[in-house]
């Protein structure tokens, strides 16, 4: 079957397909995929209402939630730019983002982990001329320079249903649908455009090659603010006719009742995350045997893991892959029915319409066997990086390959390995972490006279930060302490869990922070 060109034409097609069918559930809503679309189409009336234009890029800073999922397809048909804010970031970074993207409107909660995003953003001292409103997700009432969502849909009243139909349709398949922002070894955030053909077409691709099907009950722990959650939660879903069920934030206790409460037969997310739910005494095994599907990745993941997930967790598939924001999250899969050493092992092959070379560092391919840079070329590379063409020249060469930066190996049956990063990026608990930007605000510390930040690895979350410090002359460090300061100002999974207090960084001749020395004596501190 054909897949559709856009975000809206697969809401659309959704309803038709399964009309009857649970779409959506959670926070006490029940929508079928027609009363989904429906949604959808209220929320989109209400954005027209609001004289959005298409391209222009709307924030939404919000844990998972069914309106999460309403709000973003809404924004999508109303032909604007979705910008997905870490739900972790502090005033300061969600701020940066804000000013980056020139956002227009931000969708946001007041509550929220018992921070109050509206508070954090207000308490930055980041100049937000293009942020001209801010709406409310939860049931706060309307106030404080805020709209509820109640009010924006009634806003939208008088805005046709022919109107907000006729905005979805006028969306095309190159148009931009979303930026992602993902962090660089320069220390800023940069957003990468990805598109809505590329984003159905890419994950209806992950939906067939994982075993995705109709009545799957879907549990995203995932958040949707990443690729992983966004797109192989919410489009997959459309996709195939399986329920999304958003959970906001993982408790092995919680996660357990509701896979039991929902029948939940998926549930992807990171090594880290099956582990909790083997390791855990809360865990009650017997309310999750409805499970089925498992996709993890974004770190090793160990045989062992995958046999245990099989035995001990009732996982009928377990499969692994290989993605990137700048290939629209998505590269290569390993298919739901290969052995378990190779989805160990491995994180399978490129899926259908995805090239990838591994080169060595004069750009020559290197054979099977051999470490190599990862090169992708297809449908799923991103437009660019936002309002950045010297960063979008870098990553993309003139015959389109994107050059990941990551290293991997391949085997004879095409099966990719990664092995190395040649960016210094670890990866915590499935979400990249990236020295440049801990330093950055580390330095702002007023006892830290140099520091460098590596990953070091840690059972539950795969890896962790370890911050190696040069103190000022004078200044005492103190670990908790800088812990401590150091949640304050950044994203709980880019805080050091580590502090080493040193008399210097080791360097080479050219005065380069000699990371491998670190890692390895990260490794054994």
């Amino acid at each position: 079957m054909d897949v559709p060109a856009t975000l809206p034409a697969l809401v659309a097609r959704a309803a038709e397909r399964f009309a009857g069918d649970e779409a959506l559930v959670g926070d006490g809503i029940r929508l079928t995929f027609a009363g989904l679309h429906d949604a959808v189409l209220d929320a989109t009336r209400a954005l027209v209402a609001c004289d959005v234009a298409p391209g222009e890029r709307i924030a939404l800073w919000a844990p998972n939630a069914t309106r999460w999922v309403i709000a973003a397809l809404a924004v999508h048909a109303s032909g604007a730019v979705l910008v997905p804010l870490n739900t972790r970031f502090r005033g300061d970074e969600a701020a940066w983002i804000l000013a980056r993207s020139r956002a227009r409107i931000l969708l946001t909660v007041r509550d929220f982990l018992g921070g109050d995003h509206v508070a954090l953003l207000r308490s930055s001292a980041t100049p937000l001329p293009d942020l001209a409103a801010i709406t409310t997700l939860d049931d706060a009432p309307s106030g404080d320079g805020c709209t509820s969502w109640r009010d924006l849909l009634a806003r939208g009243e008088p805005v046709s249903a022919l109107e907000a139909r006729t905005r979805a349709a006028a969306v095309r398949g190159d148009d931009p649908c979303d930026v992602l922002f993902t962090s660089g070894t320069t220390g800023r955030p940069k957003g990468a455009l990805l598109a809505h053909a590329a984003t159905v077409r890419a994950f209806d691709a992950w939906a067939q090659v994982v075993g995705l099907r109709r009545g799957d009950r879907y549990l995203v722990v995932n958040p949707f603010f990443h690729a992983f959650g966004l797109k192989a939660g919410i489009v997959a879903a459309l996709s195939v006719g399986a329920t999304i069920v958003p959970h906001a934030v993982f408790d092995v206790a919680e996660v357990a009742r509701r896979v039991a409460e929902e029948r939940i037969s998926v549930l992807p997310g990171p090594p880290a995350l099956y582990q909790s739910l083997l390791d855990d005494p809360r865990c009650d095994r017997a309310a999750l045997r409805t499970l089925r599907l498992a996709v993890t990745g974004a770190a090793t993941v160990p045989v062992e893991l995958v046999h245990r997930m099989r035995d001990e967790l009732g996982f009928a598939s377990v499969v692994t892959g290989y993605g990137l924001t700048e290939a629209t999250g998505i590269v290569t899969m390993c298919r739901h029915d290969d052995p378990p050493d190779v989805i160990a092992r491995t994180a399978g092959r490129a899926i259908p319409g995805v090239e990838l070379r591994l080169v060595d560092d004069d750009g020559h391919d290197v054979p099977d066997g051999t470490p190599g840079e990862i090169l992708v070329h297809g449908f799923n590379v991103m437009r660019g990086y936002l309002d950045d063409p010297e960063a979008t020249a870098a990553a993309i060469d003139a015959d389109g390959w994107l050059h990941t930066g990551d290293v991997g190996v391949r085997d004879a049956a095409g099966n990719l390995t990664i092995t190395d990063r040649k960016k210094d990026l670890f990866i915590v608990g499935g979400f990249n972490a990236y020295p440049a930007e801990i330093e950055r605000v580390l330095a702002e510390h007023p006892a830290i006279a140099e520091v460098a930040v590596v990953g070091m690895p840690d059972e539950r979350l795969g890896e962790v930060g370890c911050a190696f410090v040069v103190p000022r002359a004078g200044h005492a460090l103190v670990e908790r302490e800088l812990i401590a300061w150091s949640r304050a100002r950044m994203a709980n999974f880019k805080v050091p869990r580590r502090v080493v207090a040193v008399d210097a960084l080791p360097r080479n001749a050219s005065g380069k922070v000699l990371r491998v020395e670190l890692r390895a004596a990260a490794r054994r501190s």
